[in-house]
């Protein structure tokens, strides 16, 4: 493999956007090769969520994938290429 693909998600209201997010990334379930969901717990569960994901490297799919995220309100999804 010539590059590593990881992709970062923000997600704000997270409680409202996670139904939306969710259904993404099902559907694009194929190229996900790892997912880690990250948000403040304990006393205080956050509205705000930081998801990483590990993709496969196909760059087309990526892109519609970003592509789709970014079209979800309260939702910011970067591409980091190693």
């Amino acid at each position: 493999m010539d590059k590593f693909y990881i992709a970062a998600l923000r997600i704000d209201r997270r409680s409202e956007k996670a139904p939306s997010v969710q259904e993404v990334l099902t559907k694009f379930g194929c190229i996900i090769k790892m997912r880690l969901g990250l948000h403040e717990a304990g006393n205080v569960c956050s509205d705000q969520g930081l998801i990483i994901l590990e993709l496969v490297p196909d760059k087309e799919e990526i892109d519609k994938l970003l592509e789709t995220l970014n079209s979800i309100k309260g939702v910011t999804a970067k591409l980091l290429e190693i």
